[in-house]
């Protein structure tokens, strides 16, 4: 996963976080975005940025997606290699592991963000919305992304007309709040070292706009 490092409350990994702060790291992130929309990306991903990002890893975000094939994270951020950790499960659903993986690169690496990227027209919450709707819930291991994207959909109505939409936003928010709640990142946000933020991808202009905590 990579290299060891200090415990939670440490200082490892603090070469290229973009000055080592929460504020900063998302700062770098969203000004990336904006080169991205406006066709004006700085990196390329060729084989000597690959070189170049081969010693120990020091990213300074950490970016939990969707697996939609639309939505390439390192792209809409133009970000180069070693810069950034990637999480990806279908419509950003938590689990041990993937929790599991956000602790390692705070704790481990000294990350400063994480961020929470939902996106519109999602399919993994649309399945939530057609289960819930139909009351019939799907076979395997979908159920489960299913279930824990259902109580977003319950918040926001089942009968509302915009609950697609609504849902995606809600369940980018309850995903924050669960991390922000979590036992091993807890202590780092309240002590301003890390920040855990909630965004949401625009399919149609490759726009990533933050949303707030409500």
């Amino acid at each position: 996963m990579g290299s060891s490092g200090a415990s939670m409350g440490g200082a490892a990994g603090q070469g290229r976080q973009a000055g080592g702060t929460p504020r900063a790291a998302l700062a770098d992130l969203l000004t990336g975005n904006r080169r991205f929309v406006s066709g004006q990306p700085i990196h390329g991903h060729d084989v000597t940025a690959a070189a170049a990002a081969s010693g120990d890893q020091q990213p300074y975000a950490v970016v939990l997606g969707c697996i939609d094939s639309r939505v390439p994270l390192e792209a809409i951020f133009d970000q180069t290699f070693g810069a950034i950790c990637v999480i990806r499960t279908g419509g950003h659903v938590l689990d041990r592991a993937v929790c599991g993986s956000i602790e390692y690169v705070v704790g481990q690496l000294g990350v400063p963000l994480v961020m929470v990227l939902g996106h519109e027209r999602c399919g993994a919450v649309g399945a939530a919305v057609d289960a819930l709707r139909t009351g019939q819930r799907p076979g395997g291991s979908l159920a489960h992304l299913v279930d824990e994207i259902a109580p977003a959909v319950t918040e926001v109505g089942i009968d509302d007309p915009a609950v697609h939409p609504l849902a995606i936003r809600r369940h980018v928010r309850r995903t924050v709040g669960t991390l922000r709640a979590d036992d091993l990142l807890a202590g780092p946000i309240a002590a301003g070292r890390v920040a855990v933020v909630g965004g949401l991808y625009d399919l149609a202009t490759g726009e990533v706009a933050l949303l707030d905590p409500g």
